[in-house]
C-alpha cells in the first residue's frame, strides 16, 4: 500500500506543531508502508520526501495563492498512491484533488480550524477566505478526518455540523519520549545566554496571537527578582507581529526584568537541555487545539502551567503534572480572556507557587514524564493512523 503524506512543513524546514506531527508520524509509518512524504520545498531533504518549491511565478502572490500553486503541483505528483493524507489547509486541497482525480480515499488531520484563529487575516490577508474555503471543502469531503484531541472533535463538530460524526476520529499527537529526555548537562544554556544561577521560566512558541504571549510578557512583571523568563520563538506570523514582540521584551528588560528572547534557531539538544532545567514550563495559549510542546516539556520533566483550552487538559492533569488556568473568553471569538489582567494574576499565581515550592513542582515533573510514556508513544498514535487508513481503503 503506497501512502503520500501532504504537508507544508518537513524537517529541516519546521516551524510549529504540525510538522513535528508529520515528521514523527512518517518515522513510524515507514516500516509498515511505501510512503512518501510532499512537502514545500526547494528539494527533497532526503530518500522519499518530494520537495514542491513556490514557482517564480508565483513568488509575489498572496500566500494563500502560493499554497494553492503548490498543491497543485503536489495533487498531480501523488499519481499512484493508494492514498492521500493531507495536514493543515496548506495542503488540504491537493488531498481533495488527489482523491477526486484518482479515484483514492483522501484522509485529512485537523491539526487547528481557521474559523477559530481569525487573526490569520492579518499574515494571509484577503487569503484567509481562501484558506477557510480549501479547508472546509476537504474536511466535508474527506474518507476520514483525524482530530488530534477530543476538543478538536468537538470543534469540527460545531464548525463544519455537516461532517458525519463517524467519519471523525481522534489521535492524539504523541513525543519522542527517548529524543525528549532529562538531560542534566548546561553547556547548551550558557551558549543560548540562559543563566543557570537563576530559576528559569520556559515558553516555547511562535509569535501569533493564538499563543498568548503578550499575556505571558505582563506575568513576567509578577515573577520573584531571582527568576528569568526564557522565551524560545524564533517564526513569527508576520515581520510587524515580531516587531512588537520585540519592542514588548525590550521594554521588560528596561524595567530591570530578566527576560532572555532566543529568536533564532535552537538546536534540539539546547532545546531538551532548557526544558530539562526548568522550574516550570508555561503555555499561555488562548487557542490550542492539543499543544506539542506540552508534552515536549513534560517528557524532559518539566512541571506545566498552562491555559485550560482546547485539548491542553487532556495533556496537562490539573494540580498531577501541573496546573491549568482557567480561560474566560471574551466576545468575538478570538479565544482573549474577558479580563486580561485577572488571567495574567491567576497565571503568575500557579507560577509563583511551583517556584516556591520546588519538591511538588519536581514531583509534578516525574509525574508528567510517567504520563507521557504510558500515553503517547508516537508508535502507538501511528498504529492507529494505519488503522484508519485500512478501514478507508
Amino acid at each position: 500500500m503506497r501512502v503520500d503524506l501532504l504537508t507544508r512543513e518537513f524537517p529541516p524546514h519546521v516551524y510549529g506543531g504540525a510538522g513535528i506531527h508529520v515528521e514523527n508520524l512518517a518515522h513510524h509509518l515507514r516500516p509498515h508502508l511505501d510512503l512518501r512524504v510532499h512537502c514545500f520545498a526547494d528539494a527533497s531533504e532526503s530518500e522519499g520526501v518530494v520537495g514542491h518549491p513556490v514557482t517564480a511565478d508565483f513568488a509575489d502572490a498572496n500566500p494563500a495563492m502560493q499554497a494553492l500553486s503548490v498543491s497543485v503541483s503536489m495533487a498531480n505528483a501523488v499519481r499512484g498512491a493508494s492514498l492521500v493524507h493531507s495536514h493543515t489547509w496548506y495542503t488540504n486541497f491537493a488531498g481533495r484533488t488527489a482523491a477526486a482525480l484518482y479515484g483514492i480515499p483522501h484522509v485529512v488531520t485537523a491539526h487547528s480550524l481557521e474559523p477559530r484563529r481569525p487573526w490569520k487575516a492579518e499574515q494571509l490577508g484577503r487569503g484567509y477566505r481562501l484558506s477557510a474555503s480549501m479547508e472546509r471543502d476537504a474536511f466535508l469531503g474527506a474518507d476520514r478526518v483525524i482530530a488530534v484531541s477530543h476538543a478538536m472533535a468537538a470543534d469540527l463538530a460545531e464548525t463544519y455540523p455537516r461532517i458525519d460524526g463517524d467519519r471523525v476520529t481522534v489521535v492524539h499527537n504523541g513525543i519522542d519520549a527517548v529524543r525528549y529526555a532529562p538531560d542534566p548537562h548546561t553547556d547548551e544554556l550558557e551558549l543560548l545566554g540562559v543563566r543557570t544561577d537563576r530559576r528559569i521560566v520556559v515558553c516555547v512558541a511562535r509569535i501569533t496571537p493564538q499563543k498568548g504571549l503578550r499575556h505571558l510578557l505582563r506575568m513576567a512583571e509578577f515573577l520573584p527578582a531571582d527568576a528569568q523568563l526564557v522565551i524560545v520563538a524564533e517564526a513569527a506570523d508576520t515581520p510587524r507581529q515580531r516587531h512588537v514582540f520585540g519592542e514588548a521584551v525590550a521594554a521588560l528588560r528596561a524595567k530591570g526584568i530578566a527576560v532572555v528572547w532566543i529568536s533564532r534557531p535552537t538546536p534540539r539538544r539546547a532545546l531538551v537541555q532548557l526544558l530539562s532545567h526548568a522550574a516550570v514550563f508555561v503555555c499561555p495559549s488562548v487557542y490550542e487545539p492539543l499543544g506539542i510542546v506540552n508534552l515536549e516539556a513534560m517528557a524532559c520533566g518539566a512541571p506545566v502551567v498552562a491555559t485550560a483550552t482546547g485539548g491542553i487538559p487532556e495533556v496537562v492533569e490539573d494540580g498531577q503534572t501541573g496546573f491549568l488556568v482557567p480561560l474566560e473568553a471574551a466576545p468575538g471569538g478570538r479565544g482573549e480572556p474577558r479580563d486580561p489582567e485577572v488571567f495574567v494574576k491567576e497565571f503568575a499565581a500557579r507560577v509563583n507557587s511551583l517556584l516556591a515550592d520546588p519538591q511538588s513542582a519536581r514531583r509534578m515533573g516525574e509525574a508528567g514524564r510517567r504520563r507521557v510514556l504510558s500515553r503517547f508513544s508516537w508508535a502507538e498514535k501511528a498504529d492507529r493512523v494505519r488503522k484508519v487508513y485500512a478501514e478507508v481503503s
